[in-house]
C-alpha cells in the first residue's frame, strides 16, 4: 500500500460526529477534495492489500457500503 493509501485508512479509523468538519480535515490534512477521498476509499474497500493491513475496519465499512447499496436498489 502506498503511504497516501495507509493514511486514508488511518484517517478513516477516527470519530466524527458531523460530516462538514470531517470534509475540512480530509482537505487540510491529506490535501484532496472530500469527493477523491471518498473515491479513494472506496476502491481501498475492494483492495486486499487494506484488508490485510485494517482487516476490522475494511469489512466494517463493506458492510456499511454494501447495506446502502441494497437500500439504493430496493428503493
Amino acid at each position: 500500500m502506498t503511504p497516501q493509501q495507509e493514511a486514508i485508512l488511518a484517517f478513516e479509523k477516527r470519530f466524527y460526529t458531523t460530516q462538514s468538519g470531517k470534509e475540512n480535515d480530509i482537505a487540510e490534512e491529506l490535501g484532496m477534495s472530500a469527493v477523491r477521498y471518498y473515491q479513494s476509499l472506496n476502491a481501498l474497500l475492494d483492495d486486499p492489500a487494506a484488508l490485510a493491513a485494517e482487516p476490522v475496519l475494511v469489512k466494517r465499512l463493506r458492510r456499511i457500503r454494501d447495506s446502502r447499496a441494497k437500500l439504493r436498489r430496493a428503493g
